[in-house]
């Protein structure tokens, strides 16, 4: 397995991640399980860094991970987040970054976890009532007492990240990333190579609209919220499918997957890039992993960033209630 750094101060990691949040909540029903047989099946391939947060399943996805890892005696990684409260079966949420809240929280993923320490912990969301300050400050004294290795923001705007690197180092930063979505470029990504921090890139796959694999009927089964999101909806995606046909043909050209292709690119940006995409499927973990092993060329790579500009996908990532907390 490839390794990378989680910045300039952190550990070597697998090149690839697992995002484990589907497994439990967002995209229909899941299988413990198959789930289970997955994220074994990713550490014995090298995968070391998996990611979860305390509101996937409410908690289950730490439960479903801090089980399996009772399987598992050798390598692992494990970042978690916290930040967004939700009831139950809800999509709608409020943002927490007090302090009090920070250890709270922590205290319940470690529990449900059953580890001693966090590797990882995010700030799942940036709390605009809080300085970011404040935050850091208390994820900084959990790291003191050895109950958290590293900590990382998801979502933050570069100068909060910047204030928030003050008060203690950020190993990394978690945001949306793929061809499907490039914010990051304009400011984020130099101020974080500026400050050494790593980029962790969750849906690099753009959830699943770069796969070749995806269409209406597929989303179309209960509990899968992305027909609930403005660049899925009807008047939107049949535009944003029409820009992978270029993706779809060169993947055909190099006997490869869109998704392999796609991976490719985004692990092509950089060696302080770590993406975390996420599956059920053996298969499709498979698939994921065989994209460490392709380089594209520089006229592929120029072909791809051409016809998924920055921008040019239609509608936002997410509905208002999602998009607090974003960039902020």
């Amino acid at each position: 397995m490839k390794k990378r750094q989680l910045g300039t101060q952190g550990p070597m990691v697998s090149a690839l991640g697992l995002g484990c949040m589907a497994m439990s909540e967002f995209y229909g029903p899941s299988d413990d399980t198959v789930s289970k047989t997955v994220i074994l099946s990713a550490l014995e391939q090298g995968v070391t860094m998996l990611d979860t947060a305390d509101q996937y399943g409410s908690g289950h996805n730490e439960e479903l991970i801090g089980k399996m890892l009772k399987e598992w005696s050798g390598e692992v990684f494990v970042a978690t987040k916290f930040g967004i409260v939700r009831k139950p079966g809800e999509y709608a949420r409020t943002i927490c970054g007090r302090p009090e809240y920070v250890r709270e929280a922590c205290e319940a993923s470690l529990k449900r976890l059953d580890r001693e320490t966090i590797d990882l912990y995010y700030a799942h969301r940036i709390d605009e009532t809080v300085p970011i300050e404040d935050t850091v400050g208390a994820m900084a004294g959990l790291v003191q007492e050895g109950k958290v290795r590293y900590i990382g923001l998801s979502e933050p705007a570069a100068a909060t990240l910047r204030r928030a690197h003050a008060v203690h180092p950020v190993a990394a930063v978690q945001s949306e990333y793929s061809l499907w979505t490039r914010d990051v470029e304009a400011e984020m990504l130099p101020a974080m190579r500026e400050l050494g921090v790593a980029l962790v890139p969750y849906s690099p796959l753009g959830r699943g609209a770069l796969t070749g694999k995806l269409d209406t009927r597929s989303i179309a089964r209960e509990g899968d919220f992305r027909p609930f999101l403005p660049r899925f909806s009807e008047s939107n995606l049949e535009a944003n499918m029409a820009r992978t046909r270029v993706l779809l043909d060169l993947a055909h050209a190099r006997g490869i997957t869109p998704a392999q292709a796609s991976l490719a690119w985004l692990l092509s940006r950089g060696e302080d890039i770590v993406p975390i995409p996420g599956t059920r499927r053996l298969e499709y973990l498979k698939e994921n992993l065989g994209a460490l092993d392709i380089a594209l060329s520089p006229e592929e790579i120029a072909a791809l960033n051409q016809a998924f500009a920055p921008g040019v996908i239609a509608g936002e990532r997410y509905t208002p209630e999602g998009m607090a907390g974003l960039n902020k």
